[in-house]
């Protein structure tokens, strides 16, 4: 097993906060950074920034110049070796003269997968692999559960009241939370895919559903509505702006020819409901990466029933709405102590007045 030094440990962890800065923007490609040092020194640095424009060993090889020969590059992810929009990384990295890859772990995707290092090997190169890569595989969820599952990682928000309600009996829901709460939800949507909701949620709250965190350049994630009958059509906001629109529709439907959106056929069940990991999959075939679902308790009950929840992301409010209102979940079929399903805390956190919880689900 490969010895790091604390030199190894501190480079790599500033590789992967470089990596994070293209959570917004990188997507369908993975988050990766890359930092050149010569021994202690760093020397070059880089991030891939966006899909289609340089990788980050790319960035990092160019900060360098010559004094990347005969050093040591921390890389996040294993360089790719195949021919897309860009060269080659692995051969970058090769003809830069570059003496020891670090990489905190492999490449899944099959046009890589092992082929980075194997090329980097056969020119001599030192490969060390696994440094922090329980931290580069959290980084990258999205797009390693695309390529590993065919399905995104999906994280439903959820936002209650102390006794874990939604929204009055009459469907009045605003506002539970405060500003600082809103304004964080902003930020979790931009790194997303796609904005995933349901045909009820639309008909009720006509949302925009688009990302508009305060500062910071994004990608506009799709928007996705399970909607199989169409019903929804009417309810323009959720096609205003510059983000775009996919209706899911049953296939016996016929979407129309309409400005601004997309419509695809996904399969039912025998219940009249969607077969929502055939939704996913639909998703994961469309490169998408990560879906931040907003919907009223009935899909997001359905999802996490389904076993497509990897995380809950629940802010709780100070506040008591009484037990005629609507619940957080629907449908968890839930009789008994043994039924119950334990969560893990991966983060909590104060916003405002506000309790962010980040649930990660087993």
């Amino acid at each position: 097993m490969t010895e790091f030094s604390a030199t190894d440990h501190l480079l790599m962890a500033r590789a992967l906060r470089l990596a994070e800065r293209g959570a917004w923007t990188t997507r369908p490609n993975p988050m990766v950074g890359c930092v050149i040092a010569q021994a202690e020194q760093v020397v070059g640095e880089g991030w891939h920034q966006r899909a289609g424009g340089p990788h980050a060993e790319v960035f990092a090889l160019r900060q360098a110049g010559m004094q990347a020969r005969g050093a040591t590059a921390y890389v996040t992810l294993e360089p790719c070796a195949h021919y897309g929009r860009t060269p080659p990384c692995a051969l970058a990295l090769i003809e830069a003269g570059v003496a020891r890859v670090v990489a905190a772990m492999g490449d899944p995707f099959p046009d890589v997968d092992g082929g980075g290092f194997a090329l980097l090997r056969q020119a001599g190169i030192t490969v060390e692999e696994g440094l922090m890569g329980d931290k580069a595989r959290q980084l990258n969820r999205g797009f390693l559960s695309r390529v590993e599952r065919a399905r995104p990682f999906v994280r439903v928000k959820l936002a209650g009241s102390l006794d874990g309600r939604t929204a009055m009996a009459n469907g009045e829901s605003k506002w539970i939370t405060g500003e600082a709460a809103r304004a964080d939800v902003q930020c979790w949507r931009a790194r997303a895919g796609a904005i995933l909701t349901g045909a009820a949620t639309v008909l009720a709250d006509d949302p925009q559903l688009t990302a508009r965190p305060a500062e910071g350049d994004f990608l506009p994630p799709l928007r996705v509505v399970l909607d199989a009958n169409l019903r929804t059509l009417g309810c323009r906001r959720v096609r205003e702006g510059d983000a775009p629109t996919l209706y899911l529709h049953a296939p016996i439907s016929t979407p129309p020819m309409l400005e601004g959106a997309d419509f695809a056929a996904a399969p039912l069940r025998d219940d009249g409901r969607f077969d929502l990991h055939a939704v996913m999959a639909l998703l994961a075939e469309r490169g998408i990466n990560e879906v931040h679902v907003e919907a009223g308790p009935t899909l997001c009950g359905a999802l996490l029933s389904a076993g497509l929840v990897d995380e809950l992301l629940l802010y709780v409010a100070p506040l008591l709405m009484g037990d005629d209102a609507r619940p957080l979940l629907a449908g968890l079929g839930i009789a008994h102590m043994a039924q119950a399903r334990r969560l893990h805390v991966a983060d909590a956190r104060m916003l405002g007045d506000d309790l962010r919880l980040l649930l990660r689900v087993a």
